[in-house]
């Protein structure tokens, strides 16, 4: 009699451990969904954890529910100062996946002979949340860099010149802030170091700095992201070489293209040609009217790109244009820093 009494008592003590930590692990993973749903906008993190909620709630059985009142626990709020030393967002991040990670180790080992599925379970879901917190900590600081992508207008793409790095100081003292090195020849070890410079040029002058089509350099000089072609890496492949705290950007010229690229989860795209351009001389110029109609939907920033020059400005803001990606008219400008100023001026409205 004594024997049964007794474990009575410990399934009702493991019974209301399970059922404390259930609640937290729950109570963790809403923080972190909240942040992914209100924070990031991030649909496929949202489905995600409401996924894991949805299963840890399937297995809050009843029997646990009804142990929560039966020790009094005397240590109910306790709390340490760290607790409110959470000011940033990755801080938040970091805290409550340490949360949810404690409470299903917890689970995982007072259930495991009572309730096997759902120890299996809180292991499963534990080692997923290292991964989780991971992408959602890459995802904030691409937050961050999306924040310096909206408010930019004037994108400056480089091409081969001699003076490279004097002209991209220049146009970086001039004021632009999103940099795309955009190297054909060259060996790899050469594009490398003038990437690593233009890098720190940017970063020196808060500025984004994007290479294009290299993933590998993108990564090995730790850039802000990578801008893509149709013919180029898939958005996915690039993820997973640079993961979620780098811009990614896709060129395209029709609908179908701008949704795919949306829905694969580009961060900016590069819309034209607009005019007749001397870097894409084989491509068609869409003209004005075709640009409005194929971007009258798009949600995230997009920058119009293709023979845009200082005169044809006015024209593309009366159209609706107020974001722009220009090649030659500032690599190729005697002075970067004044036609920099001027362009960044029309495009603010200042005159």
């Amino acid at each position: 009699m004594q024997n049964a009494y007794s474990n009575k008592l410990n399934d009702l003590r493991f019974d209301q451990i399970i059922d404390a930590n259930l609640d937290r692990a729950r109570e963790g993973l809403r923080v972190l969904e909240d942040w992914a749903r209100f924070g990031l906008g991030r649909e496929d993190f949202v489905k995600q954890i409401k996924n894991y909620r949805q299963l840890l709630g399937k297995h809050h059985l009843y029997i646990y529910k009804k142990s929560r009142n039966y020790t009094n626990d005397k240590c109910t709020g306790l709390s340490h100062p760290e607790q409110f030393n959470r000011s940033t967002f990755n801080e938040i991040i970091s805290t409550n996946a340490a949360r949810i990670q404690e409470a299903l180790r917890v689970i995982e080992e007072f259930a495991k002979n009572k309730n096997k599925e759902l120890s299996a379970l809180a292991s499963k879901i534990r080692y997923e949340i290292y991964l989780l917190e991971l992408d959602l900590l890459d995802s904030t600081s691409n937050k961050e860099l999306k924040e310096i992508l909206f408010k930019t207008n004037l994108y400056s793409i480089t091409h081969e010149n001699k003076l490279l790095i004097k002209k991209i100081e220049e146009i970086l003292e001039g004021g632009v802030k999103m940099i795309q090195h955009r190297f054909k020849n060259g060996n790899d070890l050469d594009n490398l170091k003038k990437a690593k410079i233009i890098k720190e040029l940017c970063h020196q002058n808060d500025a984004l700095f994007i290479v294009n089509d290299r993933a590998d350099i993108a990564l090995a000089v730790d850039a802000d992201g990578v801008h893509l072609g149709q013919k180029d890496l898939c958005i996915s492949s690039a993820r997973k070489i640079l993961g979620y705290s780098k811009l990614i950007g896709i060129s395209a010229n029709n609908e179908s293209d701008i949704k795919k690229a949306i829905k694969d989860g580009c961060d900016y795209l590069g819309v034209g040609p607009v005019y007749a351009s001397n870097t894409k001389q084989n491509k068609i110029p869409l003209g004005l009217k075709e640009i409005q109609r194929i971007t009258k939907d798009i949600s995230i920033p997009w920058f119009a790109i293709g023979g845009i020059k200082y005169e044809n400005l006015a024209d593309l803001k009366s159209n609706g244009v107020n974001k722009v990606a220009i090649v030659s008219e500032l690599m190729d400008a005697e002075n970067p820093k004044e036609k920099a100023i001027m362009i960044l001026k029309e495009l603010s409205n200042e005159n």
